[in-house]
Order: C-alpha cells, then structure tokens, then sequence
C-alpha cells in the first residue's frame, strides 16, 4: 500500500518524526526517551502499548509478526505528521540453545521477528520516504551478527541476515534519497534475557553440561552490560550525520575487538579463541 506524506488537510510536523519499534523497554525505551529530550517527535511500538507506564514519547500499537497492525501504525503516523524521517527497527528476540535441541518452530519465529518483521516494517514506511526524497532507517542488529556463536547460532543468523539486507537495500534506495545503517549492540543491561526463548536443559542431551555453563555465562554478560543510553546517543549522532557510515558497533572494547580478529585471523584460530571463551 502507498501511503502519501501529506494531503491538504495534514500540517507536516516540523520537528522530525521518528518511529521506533520496540520501545517499550530495554534498548528502545531509552532511545525513545532520549530522542524526545532532544526534540524529536518519537513514536515507539510495542504489541500492548496500555500495558506501559506514562512516557515522555506517543506509544502506539504494532506487532512486527502481524502486517496489518503494521500498516494502521504507519497510517496513524503519517494522518498526524504528514511524514515519517527516521525509521528505527528495534524490536526483536532472544533465542538460545543448542541447533539440535532447539525447536525449528522456534527457530522460524526469531527468524520471523528479527529479520522478516523488520523488513516488513522497513517496507511499510519505504513509499513515505520514497515521496518524502529522504528517509533513514536504522537498523539495530548485534555483534553476535558478526560470528556464530555457540548456543546463540539461530540469533547470531537472524542478526547477520539483517546486517546483508540493510546493505542491499540501503544500495537500491539510495536513488530515492534514503538512507539505511545498522548499529550492532555488545550486551547491555537490559531485561532481554528475560524475553529469550530458552531451549531447555534436557537431562538427557549430549550438550547438557556445556549447553547450562553457557547459559550462565550469557546471563552473566548481561547483568555486567553497558548503559543502553550508550546506545541512544550513538543514534542521536547518526540522525544528525548527513553522510552516516553504513555500520556502526557500540560495544565494549573487547566486543568490538572481536569482529578484528575475526577478519585478520585464520579460521580455526579465531574459532579456537571463541571455544576458550566458552569452555567449550
């Protein structure tokens, strides 16, 4: 569906409207409440938005597994601006376990919020941006994006396709005036192991001693994370940068260090460093 910027009876907002899915905690929220400080006129998403305390931001209903819930936010948007600058997919999930316990089931449904629901988000606001001659979309990926991580490959998958399709696209719509980058997250301190989907224990599994001294290791990551608010002004920079740089990483030293090493060593080598991580 073509959503027009404006019609005669819409006034264009003179601030710039920013959308962000998956704003209702964690990572979103913080950019929400930020980009609103500094002037923005930010919408966030969540699947129940009356389910989240007052914000200093508009949070509206969307569901990035369900197009149509997709569609009326964007309508709702551009009826009350008259267009759509900045586009950040956000929202997404954790998954965790090994390949051969886990689910394809569950496999599908990450591959289907992070990769597919995000370009299902980025296809919704396409025709505005397209009539508008400008647009940016960020799209929030992962260093696990950069590398298959043991326990974490179905996640480590869905955030590397991402990082792929943002720089397809960000070459197809570059004619149009649009702008399209990604940002890879380290851990943060955020609730998202709280939104992972697990794949048990199994007492019987091959990978139970290495798979549980794997989940506690990711917890603990976690916990020790950076300040998401890291990541909100990473974007704020981004939003102002009229030449932004195609992909970003907002890690600790070590996070970032990681993607080197993996570009400058041998295969088997850098492997050989992740399995000591891991104790694998």
């Amino acid at each position: 569906m073509n959503h027009q910027p404006q019609t005669q009876n819409q006034t264009t907002s003179t601030k710039k409207v920013v959308l962000i899915t998956g704003a209702s905690s964690g990572i979103g929220k913080s950019m929400a409440v930020f980009l609103s400080e500094k002037g923005f006129n930010v919408y966030g998403t969540s699947r129940n938005p009356q389910k989240t305390e007052v914000l200093p931001f508009t949070m509206i209903a969307l569901d990035v597994l369900k197009k149509d819930t997709i569609q009326i936010a964007i309508e709702q948007i551009i009826q009350q601006e008259g267009k759509i600058d900045v586009l950040i997919n956000n929202a997404g999930m954790g998954i965790t376990g090994p390949i051969e316990d886990t689910p394809t089931d569950e496999m599908r449904r990450v591959f289907d919020t992070n990769f597919f629901g995000a370009i299902d988000v980025m296809k919704a606001v396409l025709p505005t941006m397209r009539a508008q001659k400008s647009g940016l979309i960020i799209n929030i990926t992962s260093i696990a994006g950069y590398m298959g991580l043991p326990f974490r490959g179905v996640y480590s998958a869905t955030k590397g396709a991402l990082e792929l399709i943002s720089e397809a696209t960000n070459m197809e719509v570059h004619q149009f005036g649009i702008k399209v980058v990604t940002i890879a997250p380290g851990d943060f301190a955020t609730n998202i192991a709280a939104g992972r989907y697990h794949t048990p224990v199994f007492e019987n599994s091959e990978y139970k001693k290495s798979y549980q001294q794997n989940l506690n290791l990711m917890n603990s990551h976690v916990d020790s994370g950076m300040n998401p608010l890291a990541m909100a002004e990473q974007v704020y920079k981004i939003i102002n940068n009229p030449t932004p740089k195609i992909h970003y990483k907002v890690g600790k030293f070590m996070e970032k260090f990681s993607i080197v090493l993996k570009r400058i060593l041998p295969d088997k080598v850098y492997q050989k460093l992740l399995m000591n991580h891991y104790k694998l």
